[in-house]
């Protein structure tokens, strides 16, 4: 009687928390989830970089740290021992492709319920990390038992069309507590003063790793391009990564360092969109974008490249453009939509669309409590 009024525990297979957006989207979901009902634990590689641990634990959870999965034979061992000793009833794996290793863990564990979950795709220019996707995807369902995804796009990229279309794809928003991100004009004011920006100094923002598929250094490119057209705008780049020198050395060479503001990693993004007035992600592919959702609901006109999934468009205040594009295409084209900007909330819209936290745990919650109810 007494486990039947504890938490379902879910063990989150986490990988490396480095302050990515897949780790966005757990802990969305975790601040707003009822814990009475749901509880996560969080599994997480010895090598990460930014495990909000004291967090975690003020809301009841726990952060299980174990050898990174490149040390595969140890990783296996002590994921397995973990899995087993803590008796989880759900094992929940956000790593995409490489989701075999921690539900072959859970398999052995005898974990019930294993569920794979695709937030990604891939794209022709990462060739060598396409090549370790392209061997592992045929093995991601393998010890799966349910498949969810962030997207149509990213469900049929992993599980494939058959599977999705006979509806063995589960869904799940990559939802935002809407209400955090809405526009808010006394925020703006006070968030550039902060950041020493002038009130008529045009700002293109960016929020995302500093990796390949985030495309950075094509978007400094871009800013090069609308620099040389309006010397009163900057480009404020919000993130972390392994390819931040370089781009960093790619804004020395323009000579565009007073005009480039790295911010790093950051715990006020919410504020940030505030400050921007255009948002730009040229990714060369995304399994959803989900920074695309948080800057419509402030208002911000967003340019994405083509290889952003459409769903992504909850607003008229969106544009795609082709990668093919270069540079001088796409400033031209954030420089228009500057003369026209006007800023004001979209919340409706966003809600709407499904993307609202309050209304998609409840679905969350309720998916986890009738997955155990078949065991």
């Amino acid at each position: 009687m007494e486990e039947e009024n504890r938490p379902i525990r879910v063990a989150q297979i986490m990988g490396k928390m480095v302050g990515g957006g897949v780790e966005a989207f757990v802990m969305n979901y975790y601040r707003n989830i009822d814990k009475s009902k749901i509880q996560f634990d969080f599994i997480v590689d010895e090598d990460s970089t930014d495990i909000p641990k004291e967090e975690i634990e003020s809301l009841g959870g726990r952060v299980i740290v174990i050898p990174p999965y490149q040390h595969i034979f140890k990783y296996v061992r002590k994921l397995t021992k973990v899995l087993r000793e803590n008796k989880y009833k759900i094992v929940h794996s956000q790593l995409n492709t490489l989701s075999i290793f921690p539900l072959y863990c859970a398999y052995r564990a005898k974990v019930h319920i294993r569920i794979a979950h695709s937030h990604s795709t891939t794209n022709k220019i990462e060739w060598k990390k396409n090549l370790v996707k392209n061997l592992l995807k045929p093995f991601a369902k393998i010890f799966a038992t349910d498949y969810w995804a962030c997207s149509e796009h990213a469900g049929r990229w992993l599980f494939g069309n058959k599977e999705f279309d006979k509806g063995n794809v589960y869904i799940v928003n990559n939802a935002i507590d809407i209400e955090k991100f809405k526009y808010n004009k006394e925020v703006r004011e006070v968030k550039r003063k902060e950041l020493n920006i002038n009130n008529d100094t045009l700002v293109i923002g960016n929020i995302g790793r500093f990796v390949k598929q985030k495309n950075q250094e094509f978007l400094v490119d871009i800013f090069n391009e609308v620099y040389k057209k309006n010397a009163n705008s900057i480009l404020l780049l919000v993130g972390q990564g392994p390819l931040q020198d370089t781009i960093k050395e790619k804004v020395k060479v323009y000579g565009l360092e007073k005009n480039v503001k790295f911010l790093g990693q950051r715990t006020d993004i919410n504020y940030l969109y505030q400050v921007f007035d255009i948002f730009v992600l040229p990714s060369i592919y995304e399994g959803l974008g989900i920074v695309l959702i948080e800057a419509q609901v402030s208002g911000l006109y967003c340019i994405a490249s083509s290889q952003v999934p459409r769903v992504s468009k909850v607003t008229d205040n969106i544009e795609f453009l082709d990668l093919e594009n270069n540079p001088d295409q796409w400033a031209q084209e954030i420089l228009k939509k500057s003369l026209i900007l006007k800023r004001e909330n979209h919340i409706n819209d966003v809600a709407q669309s499904g993307y609202d936290i309050k209304n998609q745990c409840k679905k969350l919650e309720d998916k986890y409590i009738e997955l155990v109810g078949k065991i």
